[in-house]
Order: C-alpha cells, then sequence, then structure tokens
C-alpha cells in the first residue's frame, strides 16, 4: 500500500543515477509506489509498475520503438502510459479507454533520474539554493540503501556531535566532544542554516590529514540538506549534499554530491572510498534506532544545545505538515 505524503509527493526524489538506466526498464520505489523507469529516443518516462491487464511489472519486460512492453501478453504502453497494442486483438478492434497505467513526471538533471508522484512544486530539482559551482569538483556517491525511514536518515546527517563517537579517527575524536553554542537562522530561499560550528578532525575527507574545521549546515526541504566544511588556515570549501529518496517507511535510499575546491588530482574513488565507510559506521545506528520513525513531539526525546539543528529540522517536519517516516 503507498505511503501518500501530500507534502513530499510534490517535490522531486532523485531515484537512479542517469548511468543506471539504460535500454532496459528498471523498477524503484518512492513513497511505497511501485515505479517503472525506462529511456526512449525523447528522454526518460516512469509509469506505475503493473500491467492493466494481468497485473504484471511492466519492468519485466524490455523497451523496443520507444514504448515499453509487457513481457506477459505483449501490450505495449508509450511514455504517457496510453496501451498502444494488444497483439490479442483481431485487427481493426479498438483498444479499450481503460487499457493505460498511471505516469509520473521524470527528468535527468545533474546526472540522477528524478521522480515526482504528486504536481512538482519547480519545474528542475535543485540543489541547495545556488546550485553546483562549475569552479569546484564534483563526485557523486551512493546510492546507499538504508534500512531506516527518510527522516532518520536525514536527522542523522545533521547530527554534529555524533561525529566523535560514530566517526572517532576520522570526523572527531571523542577527546574532543564539546560543541560551541550555536543558532539556526532563516536563510535565502526558504532555507534553514546554522552559524559555524568548530569540530578537530583527525581525518576530514580520506586523505589522512588532521586539521580544525568549521561547519555549517543548511536545510532546502524535508529530504534535502547540505554541510560546508572550512578548513581553518586554508581556502579549502568543502560541501556536501545529501538526498533522501524514501522507498517507503522502512527503507531510503541516499544520494550525495560532494564538491570540493581543492586536491583537483586527487581521483573520485579516494572520496568515494571514504564515504561507503562513514555510511556503513552510520547504517548501524540508524537501523537500530527506536523508534524507527522520527518522533516530532519534542517532549518525547531529551535534547540539548547542540541538538539545535534536530530540533528545527523537526519543527520544519512539523510546520510543514510531514507524516511520511514521523510519529
Amino acid at each position: 500500500m503507498p505511503v501518500l505524503d501530500t507534502v513530499l509527493l510534490n517535490v522531486w526524489h532523485p531515484v537512479l543515477f542517469s548511468s543506471g538506466l539504460e535500454d532496459r526498464p528498471v523498477p524503484v520505489e518512492l513513497l511505497g509506489e511501485k515505479v517503472v523507469l525506462f529511456r526512449t529516443s525523447k528522454g526518460v518516462h516512469a509509469l506505475k509498475d503493473l500491467c492493466i491487464h494481468r497485473g504484471v511489472p511492466l519492468s519485466l519486460g524490455k523497451v523496443r520503438n520507444d514504448e515499453i512492453v509487457c513481457a506477459y501478453h505483449g501490450w505495449s504502453y508509450d511514455g504517457c502510459g496510453a496501451c498502444t497494442l494488444i497483439p490479442s486483438l483481431p485487427k481493426g478492434t479498438a483498444i479499450p479507454t481503460k487499457a493505460k497505467t498511471p505516469s509520473y513526471s521524470c527528468l535527468e538533471a545533474y546526472g540522477m533520474v528524478w521522480l515526482c508522484l504528486g504536481e512538482p512544486e519547480t519545474d528542475m530539482p535543485r540543489i541547495g539554493t545556488r546550485g553546483l559551482l562549475p569552479e569546484f569538483a564534483q563526485v557523486f556517491m551512493g546510492p546507499y540503501e538504508v534500512a531506516a525511514a527518510g527522516p532518520r536518515v536525514v536527522e542523522n546527517f545533521l547530527d554534529v556531535s555524533h561525529l566523535m563517537y560514530v566517526h572517532e579517527g576520522m570526523l572527531g575524536d571523542s577527546g574532543f566532544a564539546e560543541i560551541n553554542d550555536y543558532r539556526v537562522h532563516d536563510a535565502d530561499g526558504g532555507a534553514l542554516r546554522t552559524d559555524e560550528i568548530e569540530v578537530y578532525q583527525p581525518d576530514p575527507d580520506g586523505r589522512g590529514v588532521g586539521v580544525n574545521t568549521f561547519y555549517t549546515y543548511e536545510i532546502y526541504h524535508p529530504m534535502s540538506v547540505s554541510l560546508t566544511k572550512r578548513i581553518a588556515g586554508s581556502d579549502d570549501i568543502f560541501h556536501l549534499y545529501l538526498f533522501v529518496a524514501p522507498k517507503n517507511e522502512e527503507k531510503s535510499l541516499a544520494f550525495m554530491i560532494m564538491e570540493r575546491n581543492y586536491a583537483f588530482d586527487e581521483p573520485d574513488e579516494t572520496f568515494v572510498a571514504f564515504q561507503d565507510i562513514l555510511l556503513e559506521q552510520d547504517r548501524l545506528i540508524v537501523e537500530n534506532q527506536k523508534p524507527e520513525l522520527l518522533p516530532l513531539d519534542l517532549q518525547a526525546e531529551l535534547h540539548l544545545k547542540c541538538d539545535r539543528l534536530a530540533i528545527a529540522y523537526r519543527k520544519l517536519l512539523s510546520r510543514a505538515g510531514v507524516s511520511f517516516g514521523t510519529a
């Protein structure tokens, strides 16, 4: 049964890297809805992953002549979900008007396939408030499947005080666990932004060089956030964007884009391998948190000053009316 959230229905969610969609249909899941993606000469398309005839997933079929063909009886559907061919019908017989499957808004941007199950609030997906910076080097990471609700995955990313324990020896040191007092502010485009938060990191990006860093977090919408890391005593800047696509209330896909203005000759694999390790460390935590759904009642858990950002995130979800993945 699809989980329909009126807030999350109308935003763009990445569901696949473009490189993963070639000449075969690909099944995905978003907000509990099974969807099939396929590529034609006209672009990418998204339909409900179900043939109206006998309930077989269209993703078991193939793409032929810019249409998706069901593997069971050969029914063909165009990119808008209309059935255009039923091979078993006698010649001259009209195709029933009921022979169609729902279609969804789908497009490619930033090297990913994006899906919206409702009415998109914007023509194109957005990366932060300013987009990717052409003078920075970009690395695409994931997607990482996590057995946790989307809001849990996002809030973990926004939690600065876990760095010293979950990622000790890399992003933090338990001997330097104190978090300076900071505030969360309204920012451009309806975003939320923190003050800078100082963190000592033994190995901030996988290159093995310990530094003092200054974190700034931003929240753009319930499933899209980022951090900016400034390295003390240098002009080095590191941005990490997180997009969480909620498959259902128990599973999520995390996509990341990292961009930096330094180490241009360093291979992407250095940063991807580092992030893979961090993700596995985080996975152990978020997949075991209780309750599984993020509680929006601020009295349900104990909060400290260092949790100001988590509090702001929960308040944002509550104000927006996000019901998916929350309690």
